[in-house]
Formats: C-alpha cells, structure tokens, sequence
C-alpha cells in the first residue's frame, strides 16, 4: 500500500515544518507515501522551506505551484499527480500522529478490497489529546457521511483516506468564480453510490487557527453562497427519512442562508416533496430577516480565501 498525502498552501511556511517532522518519523513504519503540495499562490518564504525539505530527502516530496484559485481547485489540481492506492487531505497546520500509517494499514483490507467503499474515516484530536467531536458507535462502522452527520449524530472533524481508484471520479464543484466549497458536497456525492467505513483511531491533530476556515466561517458564507446553496438544494432533493427535525431544520434554514446570500430566484419552487417545501416557505421571511441582520448589506467582502488555509 502507498499513501498519499495532499496539502493545499498559502502563507503557511511557519506552519509546514510540524507537518513535515510528523512525516520524517513516520518513516519508521517503512510503509510508501507521498507528499503532495500544491502552493496557492504563497508570497512568503513557503517555497524555501519546501525546498530544504526536498533537500534532506527524506520524505518523497512533490511540490506544484499555482496563482491563487483556492484551497478546493488546489486539491483538485493536485489529484492528477497521485500515485498511491490511497489519498488523503492534510491542511498545513495539521500534523501526523506518530504510527499513523500503522494504523491505516491496519484497516486497509476494509478499503481496498471493498469496492463498495469509498474511505476509511478516522478520528483527529488536538494537542491536549480531545478527540473533535464524537467517536462512532463502535470500530468498523460502515455508513455514509450523510448518514454519520445527520442521521446517526456523529460530531466533530474527521480525516477520510479515500481509495485512490474512486477519489479520482469526483473533484470539489465550485460556483462562478468562488474559491470554496464544503467538502461535504462531494461527500454527498461519493455516498450515492459507495459507503464509509468509521474507524475510532486518531491520526491527525490540529486545532482551528484564527485565520482559517472554520474560525471565520461567516466571511465564508458570505464570499462563498453559490456552493453551499447547491449542496443544501442537494441534500433537500435527497431521502430525508431517518433524519431528526432537528436536523431537518438546520438543513432548511441552511438553504434560506444561502439562498438569500446567493440571490437565487426561484428557491422554493426548487425545493422538492411537500413537506419540504411547505418548511421552506414557512421559514422563509423569519430565515431573511435573520440573514439580513446577519450579514448586513455594507459589509465589506472580504476575499477571505487570501488568508490562509
């Protein structure tokens, strides 16, 4: 089994070198990887750091540049140069546990032997060593990512290795000449035909910087509706049976969010099945003036995909 390891970067040269060390002593596990690094467009000393590591030749490094497109057309840049039976994320402030490519060997099988499964999901923790969000409701648990969040009430960030054979049938979609999209859009996609496999093994940590994603999730929103519009319009056009009114709810005031951010004409009418529809339409005025409240009008757009990943 090789592993490959995608990082999308921007400005995070102070960052790459925790990362980098994680991979070094994961060497001892003598199983074959890749890094893959797809600078965005860094205007700080990111590329002389990646340089001294390629230097060292220690960890297999492949380094790509690109003018600033976003963390999303980043990755999927990077997607055509892998060579590994399996692929996964890592952001460049996120680090590896040690005896981490132990651990994703030891389910393997369950993935590469499946063709029914698209990734193993594992669990990341931060420093202190808490565990992001929940586990899953025992070892090997075969799912779906819809399912784990909006069914089975799984919380928290989770790191997904992906068969490589599947993972290069799909890309993030962006909107228009937005830089970001919910990764749980193409989740949505991959699970219309294949399944999960839920591990209760950590194999990252990380904690949110400041100026990344999660931490300005309203900038985001804002920059960024057309993609989270279309993955709520989506997940609204898919079974909802199961699915808690709890969460129901969340789901249809996600799509009044975004479909008043994105000035989508037409929204209720695109919503399918009657109930659905009905909760659209009676959540519709109290959802706009929220998001009016929310994100006033002379909020200055902030291209928030300049600042880091």
């Amino acid at each position: 089994m090789k592993i490959s390891i995608l990082t999308a970067t921007y400005n995070r040269a102070e960052d790459l070198e925790k990362l980098y060390t994680s991979l070094v002593i994961n060497n001892s596990s003598n199983i074959d990887y890749e890094w893959l690094i797809m600078d965005d467009g860094s205007t700080d000393k990111t590329k002389l750091v990646i340089d001294n590591f390629i230097k060292q030749g220690i960890v297999d490094i492949k380094y790509y540049y690109q003018t600033n497109q976003g963390k999303m057309s980043a990755i999927n840049n990077l997607m055509q140069y892998v060579t590994g039976d399996v692929v996964m994320d890592c952001d460049s402030d996120d680090y590896f546990v040690t005896g981490a490519f132990d651990i994703i060997k030891k389910y393997e099988d369950r993935l590469l032997k499946d063709d029914t499964v698209y990734a193993l999901v594992f669990l990341k923790k931060n420093e202190q060593n808490k565990i992001s969000g929940s586990k899953f409701p025992e070892d090997n648990h075969r799912s779906d990512m819809f399912s784990l969040y909006f069914k089975e009430k799984i919380t928290g960030e989770k790191i997904l290795v992906f068969k490589t054979e599947i993972r290069k049938k799909y890309k993030h979609i962006l909107e228009a000449d937005e830089k970001f999209v919910t990764e749980a859009r193409m989740y949505n996609k991959m699970d219309i035909d294949y399944d999960v496999i839920g591990i209760n093994e950590a194999i990252v940590i990380g904690d949110y910087k400041n100026d990344g994603y999660t931490k300005n999730i309203t900038k985001v929103f804002q920059v960024a509706p057309l993609g989270y519009y279309e993955y709520f319009k989506e997940l609204l056009n898919r079974d909802l049976k199961g699915v808690s009114l709890s969460k129901k709810m969340y789901i249809y005031k996600q799509y009044i969010l975004f479909a008043n951010l994105a000035a989508r004409e037409n929204a209720i009418k695109n919503v399918k099945g009657f109930f659905n529809k009905l909760m659209v339409s009676i959540l519709w005025i109290p959802g706009l003036l929220v998001t009016k409240k929310r994100f006033k009008k002379d909020h200055k757009r902030v291209d928030f995909m300049d600042e880091g990943y």
